[in-house]
């Protein structure tokens, strides 16, 4: 079972038909999407491998169809209600890259794990966002060091260079050394932000991170896994026909390489099934489906 423990929040797609017009109108599309960027790893994970969702979302009726919807896909979905659902609006300019603007609301509220959801978890993966100074931090220690007590792994995505900022860069790469992950997953300007990276192997800072392999995504340039102790493993990212939106190609990535990687798959063949996980998504405004209800 691979466990997924972060946001389950309401995206507000707003997709612009044309460049921002400032303080006047702007063609645009809305949607409502179910998002979260650890509710979408479980989505796209769920679809491979058995997936199990932990979070918070808010007591009312967007908290419900949140959990139902992301319950839909075959996610095992066990979280705490409380307070108000978290909202990202995300701006997609015309070139598809976005803009976000998050309101977190219960999704930093998780106040604990029950060790119930862990006990069948082979691998947890833990959403960057919860080192937000308001967020998760203890609470996804907490299952981290039980997850390992037991024998399994741990990974975390990095997320957004700024909430990095916001954390501060040495206190966000002490709080990952302390998660003892096995896997980290990061952008090019997160990894060189955090000094992950560096002359083409591992960078000064990932001396913090003994034990992991670190899994470098760069846009339509191949992307790089650096494990612990062995050569730089290139994998090249394929062609995607049309980019219409970015929200949540990581989150895709993530999942694909984490279901290849927990069947046993080395690490470019677990490179390139996040690839083809994050190409369907590419091709699609939000990174989810409407939300309904």
């Amino acid at each position: 079972m691979l466990g997924i423990l972060g946001d389950l929040v309401e995206d507000v797609v707003v997709w612009l038909g044309e460049p921002l017009q400032a303080a006047t109108d702007t063609a645009c599309t809305v949607v409502r999407t179910r998002g979260g960027s650890a509710a979408n790893v479980a989505v796209h994970a769920a679809r491979q491998v058995p997936t199990r969702f932990l979070g918070c979302v808010g007591e009312d009726a967007a908290g419900e169809a949140l959990a139902r919807e992301l319950a839909s896909h075959g996610v095992d979905v066990r979280v705490q209600r409380r307070g108000r659902t978290g909202t990202v609006v995300v701006l997609v300019d015309p070139s598809g890259e976005r803009s976000m603007f998050p309101d977190r609301a219960a999704s930093q509220s998780l106040s604990t794990v029950d060790e119930r959801w862990l006990a069948d978890l082979e691998h947890l993966h833990v959403s960057g966002y919860a080192f937000d100074p308001a967020g998760l931090g203890a609470v996804a220690l907490a299952a981290a060091e039980a997850v390992h007590r037991r024998g399994g792994a741990v990974s975390v995505d990095v997320a957004s260079t700024g909430l990095m900022r916001a954390v501060g860069e040495e206190e966000f790469l002490a709080l990952l050394a302390r998660l003892r992950p096995d896997l980290v997953f990061a952008n090019r300007s997160e990894a060189e932000f955090l000094g992950l990276v560096g002359d083409g192997g591992r960078g000064a800072a990932a001396a913090a991170l003994p034990a992991a392999t670190l899994v470098v995504k760069d846009g339509p340039r191949p992307s790089t896994v650096l494990p612990p102790s062995a050569a730089p493993v290139r994998v090249p990212v394929p062609p995607v026909p049309r980019v219409r939106d970015t929200t949540g190609a990581g989150d895709a990535f993530a999942a694909g390489f984490l279901a290849g990687w927990l069947r046993g798959g080395d690490p470019y063949a677990a490179c390139e099934a996040g690839h083809a996980a994050a190409a369907h998504v590419l091709g699609q405004a939000g990174s989810g489906v409407p939300l309904v209800g």
